[in-house]
């Protein structure tokens, strides 16, 4: 274990240090947070609603649940709270025969919530500094799987979206996990890049098979603890994102729950791991500093490069301790020329977005249509604006735009295909959408080849669910 790995265990793997505490307590606790208020204050209640008004019609291909998760802090406290800390909850809507059959949200049960007066805790491992789970939700070797970043395993979740365990796979699940592994549609297996603030000199990936057994742990050295909310997949490599987002001492030493920051001082690189490669096997390739949350996919070309499709940033991180910050640049293309190692970046749509989804069907593969929804121009906004979403034809060149409204807010929107057979980007849209005045929020379908006529079906949830982060459409088995 190096030097620097032993000083950030002891920093952080018994707990914040009484420095930190105490520099959290000296902060403003009536401080109105951009993250606690408005849009983004915190639910109390876990409903099971049935009676749920439905306006349009809603596809009787779609059987299953759309489940989306986000933070949603049981008991806020503003001093040093980040956005990506709060507890964690599910919201769903199972539908079946063209109904709307129910809705359910419920928190993850994490002993953090338990500890402050929350539901019990479930049972099962855990490990990295805590473990609280509020970021990705879908299902993988047959489970459903509550995902987070940096450290504790995932939670198993049932049917109806209620906490089973926590699951380190049977003990085989030794390193930290990630809010976004990837599957790849060919081969059923899984893949991800995993990093933890327990161990900043080196990160892991991790792959899975299509039954859920882990294939590979492998740790490849980094420095400075990398940040890495993404990875990537074409038919060769894993793609690792290792830009200037690295754990910050200072940020725990200020009280700060968050403990990353914008490194102008460090270099960006961009990993290329062959899937079965070793760390040494690598072809690391620099980039301009910038960042990205999120890739739309990515794939080999006939000319010998490795294309990137991701919506970036010129920092993050950078701008306040709130939430994520940065100057967005929009939909970028980068390709790597795999006889240089050269990146070429090339801006597709300038627009702030977010949320890049595509036809799962053909990640890791080219392809044609992107779905994303829009953002604000600052920095600093708490995202709590009307945007839009947007429908990328990327063989077209073409743009095709819904607006959800005045005073209305969309998250995340996921494409589910028409049929197992359909051709790609044949099939829905499926994403909440908040009323900011009503403070109510609608399940909104779209036809995902015609999202300007708006949506065909609209499923009303009659309370506000604060904006969360990722979800998926879980099909019945």
């Amino acid at each position: 274990m190096s030097s620097i790995e032993q000083t950030i265990r002891k920093v952080i793997g018994g707990g914040l240090t009484a420095s930190n505490t105490v520099a959290r307590q000296l902060k403003n606790p009536w401080r109105k947070h951009p993250f606690l208020t408005g849009i983004h204050e915190p639910i109390r209640e876990e409903f099971s609603l049935t009676d749920l008004k439905v306006d349009g019609v809603v596809p009787e291909s779609l059987s299953g649940c759309y489940a989306r998760i986000g933070p949603n802090p049981f008991r806020p406290d503003p001093r040093g709270h980040h956005w990506f800390l709060g507890d964690g909850m599910v919201h769903g809507i199972r539908l079946s025969a063209g109904r709307a059959e129910w809705y359910h949200n419920r928190y993850v049960r994490s002993r953090a919530l338990e500890g402050v007066g929350g539901p019990p805790a479930a049972p099962g491992p855990r490990s990295g500094p805590g473990d609280t789970v509020n970021t990705n939700v879908l299902r993988l070797g047959g489970r459903i799987l509550a995902l987070v970043e940096a450290g504790t395993p995932p939670v198993e979740l049932n049917e109806a979206l209620d906490t089973v365990a926590y699951t380190n796979f049977e003990g085989v699940l030794t390193s930290p996990f990630t809010a976004h592994p990837h599957e790849d549609p060919l081969t059923g297996e899984w893949h991800a890049i995993t990093y933890s603030p327990l161990t900043p000199d080196h990160i892991f990936h991790v792959a899975i098979d299509r039954e859920g057994e882990i294939l590979r742990q492998l740790e490849v050295p980094v420095s400075d603890g990398p940040s890495i909310h993404e990875c990537a997949l074409t038919e060769r490599f894993v793609i690792i994102f290792d830009l200037p987002v690295t754990l910050s001492l200072g940020a725990l030493a200020k009280g700060f729950k968050f403990p990353y920051r914008w490194n102008s001082e460090r270099p960006a690189r961009i990993g290329l791991l062959p899937r079965s490669g070793t760390a040494d096997e690598v072809i690391w390739c620099e980039i301009d500093p910038c960042w990205i949350f999120h890739v739309a996919n990515s794939f080999e070309a006939d000319d010998n490069t490795v294309v990137i499709d991701a919506a970036a940033y010129e920092t993050m991180f950078a701008h306040g301790p709130d939430g994520p910050n940065g100057q967005p640049i929009g939909l970028e293309r980068w390709q790597i020329d795999l006889n240089t190692q050269r990146v070429t970046r090339r801006t597709l749509d300038a627009t702030p977005q977010e949320f890049p989804r595509v036809d799962e069907r053909f990640f890791g593969q080219p392809y044609q249509h992107s779905w994303t929804v829009t953002l604000p121009n600052s920095p600093t906004s708490n995202f709590a604006e009307p945007n839009s979403l947007f429908h990328h034809d990327l063989q077209t060149n073409q743009r095709h735009e819904y607006q959800f409204g005045p005073d209305h807010m969309g998250g995340e929107f996921v494409f589910v295909p028409r049929a197992d057979d359909a051709p790609e980007g044949e099939g829905w849209l499926l994403g909440y959408v908040v009323n900011t005045q009503s403070e109510t929020t609608e399940l909104r379908i779209l036809n995902a080849q015609a999202v300007a006529d708006g949506p065909v079906a609209c499923i009303h949830i009659p309370h506000r669910i604060p904006p969360g982060f990722h979800g998926n459409w879980i099909a019945d088995r």
